[in-house]
């Protein structure tokens, strides 16, 4: 056993060292090989993992750190442990190592800085304050430009994200099947709805129009100062198919626009570039004609040519119709965009292939008209974006996620990546997100991919990640300096991804 940990405690007198303010508790004495970013202490009082400390530097001042590892040293050895398993007493001497990583402090022009002298040995350690905290982090209270995402574990402080910095450097949500990403981004969409930023959500699976009600009253002893409330005001719904979705717009695209490459593309046929020829004669026919036409018209102008090795492209151009994509009259853009109004595209119901048709055709012309300001400054969300821009392979949507990735913050069209499988996401979307919120993921496949796209983590922090409790984030990026535990607050509207029960409990006997 390393005797410096007890040697380190018992030679220090408390001499030459600063002491904080009252209400700080002195939790550990600095001992061993002390770095400028790392250092170990025993732990005197109660300190736990991801608590943040402060020790004294003596040219810095009060530095911040945050407890990475922890640990008991005993001497209890097997011979031992068998004699307390046949009832003997025996003396068990312990102690309490805990590992620092220094997160800084800050500097007289407000730049965050890590001391470039170690620490001392003998030096106490407290627990960092409320205030010293907010200052080296970087929380403000702000709700003003901030969007309030919940409170700092273990604190009662609020933690802001810069929305400018959400829109303008992009978003990441990833969390395992039931991890609570969509809870989680209901939040950021609230907080986006009270900013009136413009949004659109590609919602496969119909979660996001429950938020048009207000949730239920916060449970819990924590307080997060959340008040239940609707936002049916702030949120239109479109979606191909208005049966299933109540209250739903009908979202329809025109072929007009559309060349003969463009439409083989939306159809399952591989080897397609025989048909391109006769496609283009269909539609340049159907334009010097009219103006808009249907795919019925499509349709009819092949059948007249009467070549059977068209026929799989009438039976794809078939099954396009059914869907009832495409009309003569689309829906305007002016429609699905407006300004300061939340947008969701619900695709519930809609084939996963015509699903990928629509995302492609919708991210498109977001782009396309932002670059020339034809549209607000907006957020575009979309949930399990693996299946629109996957790692491996590539599918309709892949090169305009990748476009809008790398450009679009030079245009005002923000994007926010909300997945399940962060390994199976385009690198280079993923890459491109600057604030990520990351809730409870296990595949060691994701959590390599996390680690490789996130500054600042710990291998302590990549641990917690596979062992965060439902409700609790880290979070990182955006306008914070270090990555944050934060106890995600209560949503103010209703849960739309909430799992379906198969067995209820049954009700208790009077």
């Amino acid at each position: 056993m390393d005797d410096s940990l007890e040697d380190a405690v018992l030679s220090f007198d408390g001499s030459g060292f600063s002491v904080p303010d009252k209400g700080s508790d002195k939790v550990g004495i600095i001992f061993g090989k002390v770095g400028t970013t790392k250092f170990d202490c025993s732990a005197m009082g109660q300190l736990r993992k991801n608590d943040y400390v402060m020790a004294s530097h003596e040219t810095c001042g009060w530095v911040l750190g945050q407890v990475d590892q922890i640990e008991r040293q005993t001497d209890l050895s097997i011979e031992k442990a068998q004699k307390i398993a046949a009832g003997e007493h025996v003396d068990i001497n312990e102690k309490v190592k805990a590992t620092i990583s220094v997160i800084g402090f800050r500097d007289d022009q407000g730049l965050l800085k890590a001391p470039r002298t170690p620490f001392r040995a003998g030096n106490p350690i407290f627990h960092a304050s409320d205030d010293l905290i907010r200052e080296t982090v970087g929380l403000e209270d702000n709700p003003k430009t901030g969007a309030y995402i919940g409170l700092l574990g273990g604190h009662d402080i609020k933690v802001y994200l810069d929305i400018n910095n959400l829109v303008n450097k992009h978003l990441a949500v990833l969390a395992k099947t039931g991890g609570g990403k969509s809870y989680v981004t209901g939040d950021i969409i609230e907080e986006l709805m009270k900013h009136n930023i413009t949004t659109v959500i590609i919602d496969p699976h119909g979660e996001y129009p429950a938020m048009k009600k207000a949730g239920k009253p916060p449970k819990g002893k924590r307080n997060f100062d959340v008040t239940p409330q609707s936002y049916t005001d702030k949120i239109q719904e479109f979606s191909t198919n208005t049966k299933l979705n109540k209250g739903s717009k009908p979202l329809k695209f025109t072929l007009a626009n559309m060349d003969a490459r463009g439409l083989l593309e939306l159809t399952g046929i591989k080897n397609s570039r025989t048909l391109v020829t006769p496609l283009r004669r269909a539609l340049d026919s159907l334009k010097s004609v009219k103006g808009n036409y249907s795919m019925k018209d499509i349709i009819r102008s092949l059948e007249n040519e009467e070549d059977s090795a068209l026929s799989a492209l009438i039976a794809e151009l078939d099954y396009l119709d059914d869907v009832g994509l495409f009309d003569r009259e689309g829906t305007h853009i002016n429609e699905l965009v407006v300004k300061g109004k939340t947008t969701v595209i619900n695709l519930r119901g809609t084939p996963p292939d015509i699903q990928g048709v629509i995302v492609n055709r919708l991210a498109t012309a977001l782009f396309e008209l932002r670059k020339i300001e034809k549209i607000p400054p907006l957020m575009l969300i979309t949930e399990e974006c693996h299946n629109y821009c996957p790692q491996q392979g590539t599918v309709a949507s892949s090169q305009i996620y990748r476009t809008i990735a790398s450009e679009g913050r030079k245009f005002g069209l923000g994007l926010a990546v909300i997945t399940q499988r962060p390994a199976k996401v385009d690198k280079n979307v993923l890459s491109q997100c600057n604030t990520l919120i990351i809730l409870k993921v296990t595949n060691p496949n994701d959590l390599k991919a996390i680690s490789n796209s996130v500054e600042g983590l710990t291998p302590g922090m990549t641990d917690d990640i596979q062992r965060l409790p439902i409700g609790t984030a880290l979070i990182t990026g955006g306008s914070l300096s270090t990555p944050l535990f934060v106890e995600v607050r209560p949503r103010e509207t209703k849960h739309g991804g909430e799992s379906i029960k198969v067995l209820e409990e049954e009700e208790e006997e009077k």
